[in-house]
């Protein structure tokens, strides 16, 4: 049984106090501690609803609940006991694509259509130098997933029937279509939040390791891109990590540097165009980089996590200021609603958080 860290139970008893002095001020978050019965890394997390979500991990580890999280399944897909699932898609209660990471054959798709009594490996990459980062899906026949750039350009891949088949963007598109990679870039595949789609055309990536943390987008599901500069720090360990929009135009961009776990670095940007342009945000209260964020469906005012090696932070300006959650180390979330949230990471860590509404 786990128990929230003794530092996160006294930020909480300090912002209880702090809103018992402030009439009218949100509710107090609250972090409850949950056990999927496995100690793997938890890096990806997608939530149906309020008491469906997918969990993605190491060693070829998923697990989910339909109950909210009170009682979780567990297991392993067969065949893929050595690869590192860092993305979930969660389609239902019974359906989920795993995405996991690796050079050539070991990036691959799989789905399963029966809550992972059964799983058919839908894409595995040929190209050896390609190593594919995230996906994520416009609806539930529509989706998209990237690679680290090869001989310069980013390999792009969609489904257009459920994610039974992944093509390649035509390579008579794609060469004119996608500017072209920086030396070095690719992104960091920490949350399967690299990726992101908005409504139902527009797709953005975050990169990184180069010598600019730069945003892709296309609006016409990956046929046609631009990109654009953003201000956080870039580097061969430093760039961009989850990209979350809560509309069409207003968004964020963080990461930092993955070489620098203690030290607090430009790592937040914002945008308020759908990421034709971005300027800096303030960073979270916890040093090192952010791994992953998401806006909670349904928050008013619109409310922002992100959360990192070193904790988790909320937002309700749009990353301009932030009120710390945990010191816990998390690599991603999903969020379903202000009433439930989790938090994921490493020895199998699941914290679901609750934003009471007033």
């Amino acid at each position: 049984m786990r128990f929230v860290s003794f530092v996160g139970l006294g930020l909480a008893l300090w912002l209880s106090a702090c809103r018992a002095e402030a009439p009218g001020a949100d509710p107090v978050p609250r972090l409850m501690p949950q056990d999927a019965g496995t100690d793997v890394l938890f890096i990806g997390a997608d939530a149906v609803d309020a008491r469906t979500v997918w969990l993605a991990g190491t060693q070829g580890t998923y697990a989910w609940t339909r109950d909210g999280g009170a009682s979780w399944t567990t297991g392993v897909v067969p065949g893929a006991d050595t690869l590192q699932f860092r993305d979930v898609h969660a389609v239902s209660a019974d359906t989920a694509f795993l995405l996991s990471i690796g050079p050539g054959p070991a990036s691959r798709i799989y789905h399963t259509p029966d809550a992972g009594r059964t799983w058919r490996l839908s894409f595995q990459n040929d190209v050896p130098e390609a190593f594919f980062d995230c996906m994520d899906f416009w609806d539930a026949r529509h989706g998209i997933a990237f690679s680290d750039a090869v001989d310069g350009r980013f390999p792009v891949i969609i489904t257009a029937d459920g994610g039974r088949t992944w093509q390649p963007v035509s390579s008579e598109v794609l060469p004119p279509a996608l500017p072209p990679a920086l030396p070095g870039e690719g992104s960091f595949a920490a949350s399967g939040t690299c990726l992101t789609t908005v409504g139902d055309r527009t797709a953005l990536f975050g990169t990184a390791a180069a010598a600019t943390a730069r945003v892709f987008r296309t609006d016409d599901r990956g046929r046609t891109w631009r990109v654009s500069d953003t201000p956080v720090g870039a580097g061969e360990t430093a760039g961009l990590a989850t990209l979350a929009f809560r509309d069409a135009l207003h968004g964020v961009a963080m990461g930092g540097d993955l070489a620098a776990p203690d030290a607090f670095t430009t790592n937040v940007a914002v945008t308020r165009d759908g990421g034709r342009t971005w300027r800096p945000g303030t960073s979270p209260p916890f040093p090192g980089p952010v791994y992953g964020s998401a806006y909670v469906p349904g928050a008013s005012p619109p409310t922002l996590i992100a959360v990192g090696p070193r904790g988790a932070a909320l937002s309700t300006d749009d990353a301009a200021s932030w009120m710390p959650l945990d010191t816990l180390e998390y690599w991603s979330l999903a969020l379903a609603g202000p009433e439930a949230g989790w938090l994921v990471g490493r020895d199998g860590r699941i914290t679901k958080v609750s934003l009471p509404m007033e």
